[in-house]
């Protein structure tokens, strides 16, 4: 262990080499792993912890770790004894120093990314769906779904709903769990950038997703006329249905999907949205950027190509 960080490292690079190699030397290491940070977080002591001041995370390095750790474990290697303490602890995480540790850590990791606003100072609305949505765990999504405990539409201190998060982080599975309820509304924007989960989607290259929100039970024919889009908006409340507008720029950059999606290189997500009619690939963002401009301008030459195909320029 190093003298002042806590960190511990092998005594060689070989040795980690040698493991990076053989990853079955440990067998179930991660649900092992997922286990031993629940069992911890659910212990009584670590309940009883106040988040108002919260530990100072220095000084409890391991509390930190299984804070943001035991899902992205989870997700790799479930077990059963792990998905009934996860269930455990999320029955009451809004109020767990956990949910503060990890929520600090999003925080943060949103502000890098320059995001046109800063999440709230404590994990607010960032419930037990939301956390299994931004980690992708559809076998607990599945069973916390069930409970019909949440409003899946309602945004949490980040602006974000579950099904933003799933797609955000292309939780493919999770997300189709959660476009299955009958009041979900898969167009609901988040609450900054107004940006919706197909943006999110696109945006990230997560083509999974995408072609999932492009199946014909998501997208309204009123999308493709304006006079009938609003009456089917509707309709599609009043009934249950499930609408989603492919082409619907965000309010912050007035941006599409298919503008983030070209922008960012993401040939996968482009090419299943260049294939619909009632995608504009000519659509300006309020900077008057289109999809080309964006694509040429960062160096993604084989999107650029795409755009040009779609919609050749007029000569004469």
């Amino acid at each position: 262990m190093e003298k002042g960080t806590s960190t511990i490292r092998l005594i060689h690079f070989t040795l980690q080499e040698y493991l990076c190699t053989h990853p079955d030397l440990f067998d179930r290491g991660h649900s092992m792993l997922a286990e031993t940070c629940l069992t911890y977080l659910n212990f009584q002591h670590i309940k009883d912890l106040g988040a108002d001041p919260p530990p100072d995370p220095r000084s409890t390095p391991f509390l930190k770790y299984c804070s943001l750790y035991w899902g992205t474990h989870m997700r790799m290697e479930l077990s059963d004894p792990a998905k009934t303490s996860a269930l455990r602890l999320l029955d009451q995480f809004d109020g767990h120093i956990s949910a503060k540790f990890l929520w600090e850590s999003i925080a943060g990791e949103l502000v890098g990314m320059e995001f046109p606003w800063s999440p709230t100072p404590d994990p607010e609305g960032f419930s037990a769906l939301y956390y299994i949505s931004y980690f992708g765990i559809p076998e607990v999504a599945n069973t916390l779904i069930k409970i019909n405990r949440w409003n899946v539409n309602k945004r949490d201190g980040a602006g974000m709903t579950p099904l933003i998060w799933a797609a955000r982080y292309g939780h493919e599975e999770v997300a189709r769990l959660l476009l299955r309820q009958r009041h979900i509304r898969p167009d609901q924007q988040d609450a900054n950038a107004g940006r919706t989960a197909l943006s999110w989607a696109a945006g990230n290259g997560h083509e999974g997703i995408v072609r999932l929100f492009l199946e014909p039970q998501f997208v309204n024919r009123g999308t493709i006329d304006p006079r009938s889009g609003k009456a089917a908006r509707v309709v599609s409340a009043l009934f249950g249905g499930r609408y989603v507008n492919p082409d619907f720029p965000d309010t912050e950059y007035g941006r599409t999907p298919l503008s983030w999606a070209a922008g960012n290189g993401h040939e996968g997500a482009l090419k299943l949205l260049l294939g619909r009619k009632d995608v504009n690939p000519n659509s300006s963002s309020k900077s008057g950027q289109t999809p080309l401009m964006l694509a040429t301008e960062n160096g993604h030459d084989r999107v650029a190509e795409l755009l040009q195909a779609r919609n050749p320029p007029h000569i004469g």
